[in-house]
């Protein structure tokens, strides 16, 4: 038992006892200019090392404190994609947060615990556990929300991701303890096999509980907070918003109903259906009119959600290893557009309109073509990485026999579309507005490799298929 409770919650021991280094640390630097690049490169450190650790790990499937907590390919998948959406995200803060004179040591030590939170959220196999480490994962992000606090329009976005967060958090325990009620476990496998078909008390507490959930990763109608939250957050925190905790989040969706709801499958089906059908026409229609890019981006990512939960509708192996394909590469695609917002910078500061980019192509090329890739990889043209992540989640609801669905899913890709390609559209036609400043090197980086990514996935997909794969059986759906 020891043995395996050493290796099993390693990368989340790590993480947190190195927090608390970094925390102690940085309130004993003298110099805080420099505590906080420090503790950025330190943080970084450890989520590598934190992941080395996992993927180090001999036992294929554990699990700790009476199943409360469980590690199997499932969990090692989504786990390493939420510490590279965190590293990546902090790679993304050194040049804004630089100049903004916000790169604190607070601020990598949150981003720490926050993970901390996503991993315990990717391995709650418990009613308890999977509060624990939602709460663990809020209470860190309702800080980096509103990190600036010399702007009005962070500490709103701070705000409201807090009221709205305190709010379905509440109605997730509401939930949590009518199931609790009906089922006499918070176990997930003792309620799969205590729960064997829907009735009206438990269908009550699953829709609640998936009310909280459905909060977290952002699905129509639990959005609200999404926009403004991304529009008024500083990039770098809506960059680590978009990519991590929607990533966890949806682990925690997938095994939660799979695994604890088996026996009510046609009951939360509908639910996870309406939601997806409304995320995808509501990401699609809502973002034509933006003209602000990281409201667009929120707008985006509520569609791309929608198409995520396409897989979780079907309720098969082929739908959760879609769901698990579609997420990594939405996590690659996202890291990389917002390291383009962060390139959108002048000697004034940096911008964030759409119409900004006119003409980019002429200016900087590389940055055009990068950004001209991403968004038709987003907009699912094939031979792209986005396509594949929709072609997988829409084979599986064909699958299922769901063809409404998959209808559309297919509809409102081609809707979706439209801004993406107006996007591409203002850059390579428009008249050139002044050059960017000179990109920094993190954000170049992130931006190549994403770039290469989406454009070299078709060429040798099997790695992540494969794992993906692998995951997915683990559920045993």
């Amino acid at each position: 038992m020891t043995d395996v409770l050493s290796y099993a919650a390693l990368p989340e021991v790590i993480l947190a006892l190195g927090a608390m280094a970094l925390l102690m640390q940085g309130a004993f630097q003298q110099d805080q200019e420099e505590a906080g690049p420090m503790a950025a490169w330190l943080a970084i450190g450890l989520l590598l090392v934190a992941g080395v650790a996992m993927l180090l790990n001999p036992h294929h499937a554990a699990g700790l404190f009476d199943d409360a907590f469980v590690i199997d390919r499932f969990t090692r998948f989504m786990k390493l994609l939420v510490l590279i959406g965190a590293a990546g995200a902090l790679l993304l803060s050194f040049q804004s947060f630089g100049e903004l004179r916000l790169m604190k040591f607070e601020y990598p030590v949150l981003v720490l615990l926050a993970t901390v939170g996503m991993m315990m959220m990717i391995s709650a196999n418990d009613l308890i556990a999977l509060y624990i480490g939602l709460e663990l994962q809020s209470l860190a992000l309702y800080v980096v929300a509103a990190f600036r606090r010399d702007a009005v329009r962070s500490s709103e976005a701070g705000l409201k991701y807090f009221v709205l967060g305190a709010l379905s958090s509440g109605m997730l325990l509401y939930g949590a303890s009518l199931i609790y009620g009906f089922a006499g476990s918070t176990s997930f496998p003792v309620i799969a096999g205590v729960v064997k078909e829907a009735n009206i008390g438990v269908t009550v507490g699953l829709v609640f509980l998936m009310v909280g959930l459905a909060f977290k990763i952002s699905a129509v109608p639990f959005h609200m907070w999404t926009p403004d939250v991304y529009e008024g957050a500083p990039t770098p925190v809506t960059a680590l918003f978009a990519a991590a905790p929607k990533v966890a989040a949806m682990a925690l969706m997938v095994r939660t109903l799979t695994v604890a709801f088996p026996g009510t499958a046609p009951a939360w089906q509908q639910i996870v259906v309406f939601i997806s059908i409304a995320s995808m026409l509501l990401g699609s229609f809502a973002a034509i009119g933006q003209s602000n890019f990281k409201r667009l981006m929120a707008y985006s990512s509520i569609g791309h959600v929608g198409f995520a939960l396409v897989g979780l509708a079907a309720n098969n192996s082929e739908g959760a290893q879609g769901v698990l394909i579609y997420m990594a590469i939405y996590l690659v695609m996202t890291l990389g557009t917002f390291a383009c917002i962060l390139a959108m910078r002048r000697s004034d500061g940096p911008v964030e309109d759409i119409e900004e980019l006119s003409g980019l192509a002429e200016n900087n090329l590389g940055m055009a073509f990068a950004l001209g890739m991403l968004m038709f990889s987003m907009a699912g043209i094939p031979p792209l990485a986005g396509f594949w992540g929709k072609f997988y989640v829409i084979a599986a609801a064909v699958k299922a026999n769901m063809f409404p669905l998959a209808v559309v899913a297919v509809l409102a890709s081609v809707v979706s579309a439209f801004y993406y390609l107006r996007i591409v559209i203002i850059m390579f036609v428009r008249e050139p507005k002044e050059k960017f400043r000179q990109i920094d090197g993190k954000v170049g980086t992130i931006m190549a490799l994403a770039t290469i990514f989406v454009l070299f996935f078709i060429v040798y997909p099997s790695p992540l298929v494969d794992a993906a794969a692998q995951a997915a059986r683990s559920l045993r759906l």
